[in-house]
């Protein structure tokens, strides 16, 4: 299983051929999704409609909730790259719920993550 970044499933939605084709070739059945990336979509949508739309493809992929491991970790990440590496609270609890769940992260900002010990980035196979 692979956990998305919000900015995935953002350019799935703007039909990015490249995003669209790795997605389809992964399967929903094996992506996950964080809480944090749940709320950032619902936040983002633009009206009833999208927001709708939104759900619905959400309830595809596997929604895995935040708890008290992905707390600690998320404790421990911010403690450890807040300073240093201006790590977000978005990000820092999305890489603390691939820790937890010893997934890779799919993403597109890659920089934003690559500091993180043991964090496993995922490399696309389609482009």
């Amino acid at each position: 299983m692979i956990l998305c970044d919000t900015n995935i499933l953002i350019e799935f939605y703007k039909n990015n051929p490249q995003i669209v084709q790795e997605l389809r070739h992964i399967g929903p059945s094996q992506l996950a999704v964080s809480p944090i990336t749940q709320a950032e979509l619902y936040f983002g949508a633009l009206n009833k409609a999208e927001l709708k739309k939104i759900r619905q493809h959400l309830s595809l992929l596997s929604q895995l909730p935040l708890d008290v491991s992905i707390s600690a970790v998320f404790l421990q990440l911010m403690e450890t790259y807040s300073l240093s590496h201006k790590l977000s609270l978005p990000d820092a609890l999305i890489a603390a719920t691939a820790l937890v769940h010893n997934l890779e992260l799919y993403t597109l900002n890659a920089k934003d993550f690559r500091f993180i010990s043991n964090l496993q980035l995922y490399q696309p196979v389609s482009y």
